[in-house]
């Protein structure tokens, strides 16, 4: 990816600090338990970008019936890699070899259906969908972005439950509107298909609101502040996931009830990687204050086998003497973690 020049990397922080909000974020210096919230255990949703777009898709085949949405962006089709980086290099993010076939995917669910590996179709068609992808974008192809669109009109029930987006003159990340008070333009900071280096791009479109918004078409205002904590990972650890990850709670929720977002960032966008860029402005937060929404960030971590802190999307955290690794279904290790993560969440304290 291209990176924005030292001045205006800078100006983009600044302008960002400016942003009023009625979110407190501060998170605690020393990380707790993830605790039991009495979350909803109906309505929850998983969105991600980019690695954490393909692990979103992944969850949510999965787990169907325990998420009633999902929402992927800058990201190709579920599966897309099939256990092989050579795949996820040459097909899943560039088209080298060709797009990736549908049909061959739909075999690959409906194998792991039969074996009760992923949920079965009748749960993951009531899903809704929501799907996202620059046409900019020169990591993931934007072709593979359509083929994620018309792989869950497949499955889904309806037409009506899938918002296709592509964002013109956009490249690869997750886009943010900015503060009408910074006083300039995306186009002024240059950062819309660049992202300056943090892939939170400065586009003055608001995706975690319109997408929160599609997987919640009936959510009425509850706003309140909130705050961001740390928490000890550690309980959840396995391969690839980093010491600490994030939650944020509204006031509203803090007695219980309400629905969990679990949110996935990208490549190279992990907290180690940008500080809390990504959980501060994604916009994630403020439409949780305003609707009663938890929203759950885990953070994976860099490795010798993972250098740029990406969900395992093509299997590397899986047993290497596994000639098919599981990283795709229910037995996934990162999945599972992710999974325990939410059970957490909705248990009684």
């Amino acid at each position: 990816m291209i990176r924005s020049a030292a001045s205006t990397s800078c100006l983009f922080s600044a302008l960002l600090l400016l942003a009023s909000t009625a979110v407190h974020a501060e998170a605690e210096d020393m990380p707790q338990d993830l605790p039991a919230l009495s979350a909803a255990s109906d309505h929850a949703s998983v969105v991600g970008v980019s690695s954490g777009g393909y692990m979103a898709a992944q969850l949510a085949v999965a787990w169907p019936e325990r998420f009633s949405g999902v929402g992927v962006l800058a990201a190709g089709p579920w599966s897309c890699a099939q256990g092989a980086l050579s795949l996820a290099l040459n097909q899943c993010m560039n088209t080298r070899r060709g797009l990736p076939s549908l049909d061959e995917l739909d075999r690959r669910r409906e194998r792991y259906e039969s074996l009760e590996q992923v949920g079965e179709r009748d749960a993951l068609s009531q899903l809704r969908a929501y799907v996202w992808h620059g046409d900019e974008d020169d990591t993931v192809s934007p072709e593979l972005g359509r083929l994620l669109a018309e792989q869950w009109q497949r499955w889904l029930a309806s037409p009506e439950q899938l918002r296709f987006v592509s964002s013109e003159n956009t490249g690869h990340g997750w886009p943010i509107k900015l503060p009408k008070q910074a006083g300039a333009s995306p186009q002024a900071l240059g950062g819309c298909r660049q992202g300056g280096g943090s892939h939170v791009l400065a586009c003055d479109e608001d995706v975690a609101g319109d997408m929160l918004s599609w997987l919640y078409p009936e959510r009425d205002a509850a706003a309140s502040e909130g705050e961001v904590i740390a928490f000890d990972q550690s309980e959840f650890a396995v391969k690839g996931l980093a010491d600490v990850g994030y939650l944020f709670i509204p006031e509203a929720c803090e007695a219980g009830g309400c629905p969990v977002t679990i949110a996935l960032h990208g490549c190279q966008m992990s907290t180690d990687a940008i500080g809390n860029t990504f959980i501060r402005h994604s916009g994630l937060n403020r439409w949780a204050a305003d609707h009663g929404q938890v929203v759950l960030y885990p953070q994976a971590e860099s490795s010798m086998a993972n250098p740029q802190g990406c969900w395992d999307w093509w299997g590397f955290a899986e047993s290497t003497w596994q000639l098919n690794p599981l990283h795709d279904t229910r037995s996934g290790t990162q999945a599972s973690a992710l999974m325990a993560m939410l059970e957490q969440l909705q248990s009684a304290p």
